[in-house]
């Protein structure tokens, strides 16, 4: 099995920070380290706590909080909502959904990430 994990320069409001983060297709959405987002971007309340699964069978985090970041692949700036997870085992996750909305692929052969640049310009409709 291959990981796919690369530093991405991610940019809030009150600041940029590289930031390793982890490609997981078994997550559904994004997520991120409360600790990681020191000088790069303020927390919003989700209004109502939320139970989330884990790996672990029966097992679930308390998520209350939510954070809206930019952040650059190969360049081509995309942005999304990250869940903000106490303990969480890595700085950052891209999960499911914003590999989707993005197109991003996942290269095991080369392990790496790939976002195409047509595909990610924002546009207005």
């Amino acid at each position: 099995m291959s990981i796919i994990k690369t530093p991405l320069l991610f940019v809030g409001s009150l600041g940029e920070k590289h930031i390793y983060t982890l490609y997981d297709s078994g997550a559904n959405l994004s997520c991120i380290h409360p600790d990681i987002l020191d000088n790069l971007e303020i927390p919003v309340s989700l209004g109502r706590t939320r139970k989330v699964g884990t790996a672990s069978e029966g097992h679930f985090i308390e998520v209350n909080q939510r954070v809206s970041l930019d952040f650059y692949m190969d360049d081509v700036l995309l942005s999304d909502e990250f869940l903000v997870i106490p303990g969480l085992s890595e700085e950052a996750i891209i999960g499911a959904a914003t590999m989707q909305k993005w197109r991003i692929k996942l290269d095991f052969e080369h392990d790496k990430a790939i976002v195409d640049p047509k595909v990610a310009k924002m546009q207005l409709v």
